[in-house]
């Protein structure tokens, strides 16, 4: 039998808040929310931004002041909505009205030299031939240049890229465990990696005394790595900004860092590591491998996601200067308007000009289906497989080409083959992935109108969370998850608010691209679409917790499923405890730096097995010939 990979844990973070339980879905769609949906997902954000904390179980603000819970959003409502999802950039990332760099400046002498003072130990060596130096008092000396001195200085532009999706105002992951100088990439995988794993509501002892250690697998990547200081965006410019390297600075910053940091600090494992890195498509990439795994059977548990802080003055002009962010300059035209509004800049299918820059960390835990039935864990999705092609020759290694319409095709007709032509045309949706440039909202669109036309698809709902988060590269497919997870538990489709229209280039006769938010029927399937720089292209096929339940009632029947259904009851008073304690702004995180360490001289190794005492379970070594017809 294939084993069915099943979702029983997300956790993560980005422009719209936590992952688990659905607080980031429910911030975008909070105006549909029931009155108790939105006092929860209000208490949670308020204590995520620290602008609440609780106190021997009293709410309180920082000043003391007892709150009650349903009077949050009347206290602070107005701040946490302004402080969540795109909005102008803060300054804890750089100022976008001065941002630092340097000037070059080519000084020419107006008298017969330049003339200048400094220590002696602040001159260049080798000192230039041409210059001519005298020693003065206390460590000085005079400088004379008779000739043109090239320099850089201090100074600050206007940056024409002024959004991004940014965690909530007020969220500091480095202080919520020893992060040393971490990079905020690092610092989110270790949030967003303890936050699936705990949301599971099941130990992670628990999962390895049911396994054998090298049954798991963590699956992660960046696109671009760690480019803050502390990794290798510090690396590349510490000496030409006059300061020195780290020692952390080059291994830290590597795109591997995400997996590497949560198998040594998060979870201890000594099973599959994989890194892989699909530009836009990089969630989905790792995902792919982890369902394959899975589906082999060399796997049981998976840890899967992507993280990424692109939030740096240099990524965002690299990609401002390739004309794919959308600037102050053209929003201004699109809306005929000298001001921009900053919570509007990505628009998914409308008038656009560019995507807008984002940062996130989203993971998922992912658990075969028969060990998922052993321990009752709680299933959130199904993941049937994901498609990855590539657009084979093209002009421009950014353009889009025809492998988003192989992967779209194939998860679509993989969809229809498991679950029939009426859950595909009545019940199925698309996380599109809607970045919000004039290319893609045509080449994206028809991809969707011709697979609809080709499956007799009408009135095909789509939602794009770039519109309210950013596009926050490696991790944006799992963005995508995050939504279409939030969509199965809660039937609220997501619109896209940020534009007044689609577009009239945008192929959407089969489509519903609506432009408010929307209570839908109990959905089946989701597809999550990735467009990638490169010819990255992925799509996968999400099937919701009713048919994955219904699908392994039909595998194990019913009495295993009423078994599962009794040990369904634990888990979830379980999950209930942590959602309790994490709205509550408790996050105990997992950083496990120098404990757990494995003792290699107890260590047993025969030529069938090799065991640890850490582990309850022994790893059994390769025992048959899988060449045998070829020996």
């Amino acid at each position: 039998m294939t084993s069915l990979p099943l979702v029983v844990g997300m956790g993560g973070i980005n422009a719209a808040g936590r992952t688990s339980f659905h607080q980031g879905f429910r911030r975008i769609v909070i105006d549909k929310l029931n009155a108790e949906a939105r006092q929860e997902t209000f208490v949670g954000l308020a204590t995520l931004m620290k602008l609440a904390r609780y106190e021997n179980g009293e709410l309180l603000d920082n000043a003391g002041n007892i709150i009650a819970p349903e009077n949050i959003e009347a206290t602070f409502g107005a701040q946490i909505l302004a402080g969540t999802l795109i909005r102008k950039i803060e300054k804890n990332h750089f100022d976008v009205d001065a941002t630092h760099w340097h000037q070059k400046m080519n000084i020419t002498p107006t008298e017969q030299n330049i003339t200048f003072e400094l220590r002696a130990r602040e001159l260049p060596q080798p000192v230039p031939s041409s210059w001519q130096v005298t020693e003065l008092e206390s460590g000085k000396v005079r400088v004379e240049i008779p000739e043109q001195l090239t320099i850089t200085h201090d100074a600050y532009r206007d940056n024409p890229i002024k959004a991004a999706g940014q965690f909530p105002t007020g969220f500091a992951p480095e202080k919520l465990y020893n992060s040393r100088y971490q990079p905020r990439g690092l610092q989110a995988t270790i949030f967003a990696a303890t936050d699936a794993i705990r949301s599971t509501g099941i130990e992670w002892d628990a999962i390895l005394d049911k396994i054998s250690p090298d049954e798991v697998g963590t699956y992660s990547a960046s696109v671009a790595g760690q480019l803050n200081d502390e990794g290798l965006g510090g690396l590349l410019k510490s000496r030409l900004s006059g300061s020195r390297v780290s020692t952390k600075q080059l291994a830290l910053g590597l795109n591997t860092m995400s997996t590497d940091f949560i198998n040594a600090y998060v979870t201890g494992n000594v099973g599959t590591t994989f890194s892989s890195s699909g530009a836009c498509a990089t969630f989905l990439y790792n995902l792919r491998s982890a369902v394959q795994d899975m589906q082999a059977g060399r796997i049981r548990v998976a840890i899967v996601g992507s993280s990424e802080a692109p939030i740096t003055p240099e990524i965002i002009e690299g990609f401002g200067n390739m004309g794919a962010l959308a600037n102050e300059e053209g929003l201004k035209k699109l809306d005929g308007s000298d001001a921009v509004d900053h919570r509007k800049t990505s628009r998914p299918f409308g008038q656009n000009c560019g995507f807008t820059i984002g940062e996130g960390a989203q993971f998922v835990v992912l658990m075969d289906d028969a060990l998922a039935l052993e321990m009752g864990a709680k299933v959130l999705a199904s993941v049937a497989d994901v498609f990855v092609n590539a657009d084979g020759y093209k002009k421009s290694i950014t353009a889009p080409g025809p492998g988003n319409y192989i992967t779209m095709a194939k998860s679509v007709a993989l969809a229809e083959q498991v679950l029939g032509k009426e859950a595909l045309q009545k019940r199925s949706f698309i996380l599109a992935h809607g970045s919000s440039t004039p290319q893609n909202r045509v080449s994206e669109s028809l991809i969707y109108h011709k697979i609809a036309e080709s499956f007799s698809i009408e009135n095909w709902a789509v939602a794009a969370p770039k519109a309210y988060v950013g596009h926050t590269i490696g991790p944006a497919s799992g963005d995508q998850m995050a939504m279409a997870l939030g969509i199965f538990s809660d039937n609220i489709m997501p619109g896209i608010t940020t534009i007044d229209e689609v577009a009239a280039d945008v192929h959407n006769q089969h489509l519903n691209i609506a432009t408010e938010h929307y209570h839908c029927e109990a959905m089946d399937i989701a597809f999550i679409n990735s467009k990638g720089f490169g010819g990255n292209n992925a799509t996968a096929t999400i099937f919701s917790p009713k048919v994955s339940l219904a699908m392994m009632e039909k595998r194990y029947g019913a009495p295993a499923m009423a078994e599962y259904q009794q040990k369904l009851v634990t888990v979830e008073q379980v999950q209930q405890a942590y959602k309790e304690q994490v709205n509550n702004g408790q996050y105990d995180l997992i950083y496990k730096f120098g404990e757990g360490l494995l003792d290699e001289e107890t260590m047993e190794i025969t030529n069938s097995s090799l065991s640890f005492t850490e582990f309850k379970n022994a790893i059994a070594l390769p025992s048959t010939n899988p060449f045998d017809d070829m020996v």
